[in-house]
């Protein structure tokens, strides 16, 4: 089998989503297993819902209602009659979550998130499998929840393998054409789990790895990998091929269009990766597999917006010694502080760190403790792998920079934002 991939992107719309089905009548269908996300940016909706949900917002069903006019309109634009039967079934799904909102008794955040967010692949998927029949292109709907199992960490659960394999490959109907969601999963009580955001990618690679399938394609709206983000610099250059070790280390620096967790299935079972263009899918795009580190070989940089810098010093000069930065590091992970970036000197510890959950604060006090504290907020983070000195000017000029780091392949530079 295949595995393809489709994200927001690709079907934030009507059109989006007839061009994917244009997509799979040029690489054909049979034996392909799709992974799709929410459609455009539902996920960010769904957030608004689930803030005022928690605020008890009187504007929490009027955010409901946006979600749902924007789904209903794509259901407009796709279908000639208003009573398909796809109608009827995003009609439930939304009868669904709003029965979710008046019912839940529980206060806990993460599972509301996962409860309420996953709802836009849901839907997202049931619109696609619909189109797609009533295309004459017939395929088989299915429900992710029931073959990835997680443990109950909601917003970034760890997938059950064992269970999840078997799940998989017993039940997944081959010679088909398969519909499901990315980023989700489930726990042991069958509520609903999210694998981290961005986690699509890394669905995807799940069932590859349990299929032993032949090929991954994550379909895009850009050409393939390229060195850089484009929004950020200039020429970026497409990369034709990225070996498995270097596509992670490429990952591990936050290069956001393959996901961390993504490549470390596939390689195992050395399992090619394709990034391709969803607007000229004929074009070979790029190869993440056995192969060269880098073709052609270049600089890559990474950059990632909105950290914070965090120093920290002993009170009494003493030095910062193994047993501290172990706490340290213990309280990072338990206010899930995502590091970047480490530097320590004999007084000194200082780490770049995204707090994508906003538990800084709770963190800082207890910091504040042991340490003085020093910190910088919304700073960026770019990272150049196959540095030169021309690379590096590209990067620091014009910027104040507040930390700087090079090993033999890699240069890390912290800077004021700009």
């Amino acid at each position: 089998m295949k595995v393809f991939k489709f994200g927001g992107a690709s079907v934030k719309d009507a059109d989006g989503i007839k061009n994917v089905y244009n997509v799979l009548q040029q690489t054909g269908h049979n034996d392909v297993l799709l992974v799709i996300s929410a459609m455009g940016k539902t996920t960010n909706a769904l957030e608004v819902v689930i803030k005022n949900y928690f605020d008890r917002s009187p504007e929490l069903q009027a955010s409901v209602q946006e979600v749902k006019k924007y789904h209903n309109q794509i259901l407009l634009d796709l279908f000639d009659e208003e009573n398909h039967p796809a109608f009827n079934a995003v009609s439930k799904l939304f009868t669904d979550l709003e029965g979710f909102l008046k019912n839940n008794k529980s206060p806990n955040y993460n599972f509301v998130y996962d409860q309420v967010v996953s709802m836009g692949e849901i839907i997202s998927t049931t619109i696609v499998s619909h189109y797609f029949n009533y295309k004459g292109l017939h395929n088989h709907w299915v429900d992710v929840r029931e073959y990835i199992k997680t443990d109950n960490t909601y917003r970034d659960a760890i997938v059950n393998w064992e269970q999840t394999q078997q799940n998989i490959s017993k039940n997944i109907k081959r010679k088909n054409l398969n519909i499901t969601q990315g980023f989700l999963g489930s726990d042991e009580n069958n509520f609903t789990t999210t694998l981290g955001r961005e986690g699509s990618d890394y669905t995807a690679a799940i069932f590859a790895y349990c299929l032993n399938a032949e090929s991954v394609t994550i379909w895009k709206d850009v050409p393939g990998v390229l060195n850089a983000d484009p929004r950020y610099f200039e020429n970026a250059i497409l990369l034709n091929q990225i070996s498995y070790r270097e596509a992670i280390e490429l990952a591990f620096y936050g290069a956001t269009v393959i996901h961390p967790k993504t490549l470390q299935p596939l390689q195992r079972k050395e399992i090619p990766l394709y990034v391709k263009s969803f607007i000229n899918p004929l074009l070979p795009g790029t190869s993440v597999s056995k192969g060269v580190d880098l073709e052609p070989h270049t600089p890559c940089y990474i950059v990632k917006k909105n950290q914070l810098l965090i120093s920290l010093s002993s009170l009494d000069f003493s030095f910062i010694m193994e047993e501290n930065i172990s706490d340290i590091f213990a309280l990072l992970h338990k206010y899930k502080m995502k590091v970047h970036l480490i530097q320590n000197s004999a007084i000194s510890f200082s780490v770049c760190a995204d707090d994508k959950f906003g538990n800084f604060n709770e963190l800082k006090s207890l910091l504040s403790k042991k340490f003085k504290v020093t910190y910088n907020e919304d700073v960026s983070l770019y990272t150049i792998r196959h540095f030169n000195d021309k690379s590096i000017d590209a990067v620091a000029k014009n910027k104040e920079v507040l930390l700087k780091q090079v090993s033999r392949e890699t240069m890390q530079v912290v800077t004021k934002a700009s």
